[in-house]
């Protein structure tokens, strides 16, 4: 199953990065943690980061981030697990609560906008950022 999940756009000496909302998959493409925020936060920080460097970038180059998610309370008990990725300069973000994500048992789904140097942008990565 292929899916587009980086769009990278160079303007001028810097490339946009949008990478579409990510959930707690493991590289199998199968469900971590179903029912359980806490479980759930970590793998979507990591997928959301592997995304990141595909593209020559990482966590610092985030602007901006949404996170849905379906218990709005249960995900700010876990702002711990949220903290070490993102750390004290968290980038422009916002939090929704909503009825239901793609999976029942999904229960957080973090899309983002990052912005990296072109220089940093991973060409070879380009080819698959596209299709």
């Amino acid at each position: 199953m292929s899916r587009n999940h980086v769009v990278a756009l160079r303007e001028d000496e810097v490339v946009r990065i949008y990478i579409s909302g990510q959930l707690a998959r493991d590289s199998d493409g199968e469900m971590i943690g179903a029912g359980d925020m806490a479980a759930q936060i970590e793998p979507v920080g990591l997928n959301l980061l592997a995304c990141l460097e595909a593209a020559g970038g990482g966590l610092e180059d985030l602007v901006k981030t949404t996170t849905y998610v379906t218990d709005i309370d249960e995900f700010f008990r876990h702002t711990d697990i949220r903290m070490r990725f993102f750390g004290p300069g968290m980038p422009a973000s916002t939090t929704v609560e909503v009825r239901r994500l793609s999976h029942p048992d999904f229960m957080v789904e973090i899309e983002a906008e990052a912005v990296i140097n072109a220089s940093s942008f991973v060409t070879a990565t380009a080819k698959r950022l596209y299709i």
